[in-house]
């Protein structure tokens, strides 16, 4: 009974349940991202260059393909050796913007943080304490008008 004790109040601790909350909301988030790439502004890209789809952008580096053909079959023709570049690009557009969205994100949440510090931070208790030569200057000044 011990293990599974343990094991309940590793599992329910806050940390545990956050790490498992940020990994199912950043799955979603993913999704939306690729949406956002994939319908918005890949499209965008594609009218401008002029290629509708970059996953079937490719470069044949040994062997031949018909001209056009999709990607899935200029690699499944024998001795075919394929340069697929077109996914990379896509991907690499859906990790930036990712990354972006994260670092706008995290940038929000500091901002939020801050004012709330500042909200929260108690005002100065008065004027500064006195430094140890103050206090000794003071002690002095005492003593001296003692003795007169």
């Amino acid at each position: 009974m011990g293990f599974l004790k343990e094991f309940k109040e590793f599992a329910v601790k806050g940390n545990v349940m956050d790490l498992a909350v940020g990994v199912i909301i950043g799955g979603a988030f993913g999704k939306i991202v690729t949406s956002i790439v994939n319908d918005v502004i890949m499209p965008v890209v594609s009218a401008i260059i002029g290629t509708p789809d970059f996953t079937n952008m490719y470069l044949v580096l040994k062997g031949e393909a018909p001209d056009g053909a999709p990607l899935a079959a200029a690699r499944g023709i024998d001795g075919n050796v394929v340069f697929a570049y077109g996914s990379f690009i896509t991907e690499v557009i859906n990790f930036t913007l990712l990354a972006l969205c994260v670092f706008l994100l995290v940038k929000g949440i500091n901002q939020l943080r801050k004012k709330e510090a500042a909200a929260v931070e108690p005002e100065p208790a008065g004027p500064p304490a006195p430094t140890q030569e103050d206090l000794l200057a003071e002690i002095r000044d005492l003593l001296k008008n003692q003795g007169k």
